[in-house]
């Protein structure tokens, strides 16, 4: 029997892990984090992550050839092949502070393997990690190797937080990079009989390690580009009349461009596009390609300048300050179909408003309360570092409630921001919304998901991003 260990029980390890397990039943799977409270949940019938699917998967494999444990080296002792899945943060201070990936935990991990292992071992990269990480890890392995043999593998995730079982049951591809070495090849072979069990085989790519670590950065760094592509357009839009709907849908139509990823909106979020970027953006200024650097840079300074742009909006719509009003907002997850809050556009939006001593309520239907309050008390980059690592959440914002129902955090608010698309809100009753707001009632939003000729004839000031402005808008231009 393989026996495979994945080294952390996050988002990727987890959902990864429970699908392995489901497709191949004749192989033992053990996921294993250093976190307690993490490993008890996955352990119980409330799973620390929200991902639709998720619960059937893993309530059909957990105590069959599915396990979670905090005794990370029992199971890394006894297995073939070990995933690495561990956090790669951006780092906060020192050589490259805000653009490198910080590889403290990786490099942990590597010398934990190298301490425990007895046989020969598989090591899998499934985080996120820099261009040539691999052959860092190679280096503390073989200096620690006691004999030992040791082939590293690149596999990174595609996963798309909402979709994640449905990416893992069927993929576009899956990468696996090894050394073009007899050992490096034998072990690419292993890691593909692996995902032979349900992948087809020309979905499944081999390349060197280079070729893997990088692809994962640029898959992700192009389709960010899409992203502040078509918000560079919606400022445009704005200002010229047109429809950035209509502007992506003609543009996506074009077989060449395609309609994906083509949606205006308040900026991306989540675990991995800005971070990714800025580590490719380090890694072009390392290599000397400064002109390369500053072309991806751009990428996030559109998002940034897209979610200040809509803060401005707001607060120049409302008379030039939101100071003493409430302001709702909806949705906080930096997409719908998950609880995940990493780098959400709602925490620049709030901190913003927070700035202008706005009140703000806060509903969305998978984000504690809790974590609203500490992601807007911590700084940049702290949500890579394990719970354990990160600040206690300080006293809480006063000027920030967070409410279990959409009616609540709208009640006699003065304007609606709409952050998260999920699905419910675009069949709330708006007119009972409006009914409880203060007039003028204004709904800001950052997704697109209302229709802004119905709010109007409801009685409220829309603003769409990316399309025509309303009259009372033009009137209040936003200056960034």
């Amino acid at each position: 029997m393989v026996k495979i260990c994945c080294i952390g029980a996050g988002y990727v390890g987890g959902p990864t892990m429970a699908v392995i397990a489901l497709k191949c039943p004749a192989i033992e799977v053990a996921v294993v984090d250093i976190s307690k409270p993490r490993i008890d949940a996955w352990n119980s019938d409330r799973l620390p992550i929200y991902e639709p699917g998720l619960d059937e998967v893993v309530k059909e494999c957990r105590g069959r050839n599915l396990f979670f444990s905090t005794d990370v080296e029992k199971h890394v002792a006894e297995a073939d092949i070990i995933f690495v899945s561990v956090n790669t943060p951006t780092k906060t201070r020192g050589l490259g502070a805000g653009k490198a990936a910080d590889l403290t935990y990786w490099e942990s991990a590597a010398r934990m393997i190298a301490d425990v292992s007895k046989s020969d071992k598989i090591i899998v990269e499934k985080s996120t990690v820099p261009v040539k990480t691999a052959e860092a890890i190679e280096k503390i392995l073989t200096h620690n190797s006691k004999g030992i043999n040791y082939q590293i593998l690149s596999n990174p995730e595609f996963l798309a937080e909402g979709t994640a079982i449905e990416d893992l049951f069927k993929p576009d591809r899956v990468l696996i990079g090894g050394r073009e070495t007899p050992g490096g090849k034998k072990a690419v072979q292993a890691l593909k009989e692996v995902y032979a069990h349900w992948v087809p085989e020309d979905r499944i790519i081999t390349t060197n390690l280079w070729s893997a670590e990088l692809s994962k950065l640029a898959a992700n760094a192009f389709l960010a580009q899409r992203i502040s592509s078509v918000n560079a357009i919606s400022a445009l839009c704005e200002a010229t009349g047109a429809n950035v709907s209509e502007v992506a849908y003609a543009v996506g139509k074009d077989s060449r461009i395609g309609p994906r990823f083509l949606n205006a909106s308040v900026g991306f979020g989540g675990s991995c596009f800005q971070k990714d970027i800025l580590n490719l953006v380090y890694i072009c200024e390392c290599n000397g390609l400064p002109e390369v650097s500053n072309y991806w840079k751009q990428v996030i300074k559109i998002n940034d300048y897209q979610k200040s742009r809509f803060v401005n909006r707001v607060v120049s719509s409302m008379f030039n300050t939101v100071s003493g009003k409430k302001i709702a907002v909806l949705g906080f997850a930096f997409k719908k179909d998950t609880g995940d809050t990493r780098e959400t556009p709602a925490i620049d939006v709030c901190h913003g408003l927070l700035g202008d001593k706005a009140q703000i309520s806060i509903y969305d239907p998978q984000v504690t309360e809790d974590q609203i309050q500490r992601d807007l008390a911590m700084s940049k980059f702290d949500w890579d570092h394990p719970m354990h690592l990160q600040p206690t959440s300080p006293t809480a914002f006063k000027q920030v409630s967070v409410v279990w129902d959409a009616y609540e955090a709208t009640k006699g608010a003065h304007g609606v921001c709409i952050l998260t698309e999920w699905d419910e809100f675009k069949t709330l009753d708006y007119q009972k919304i409006f009914d409880n707001m203060q007039k003028p009632a204004f709904v800001f939003d950052g997704r697109n998901m209302v229709d802004p000729e119905k709010l109007r004839e409801i009685g409220f000031i829309v603003y769409s991003i990316g399309k025509p402005l309303d009259a009372w808008l033009k009137d209040m231009p936003a200056v960034v």
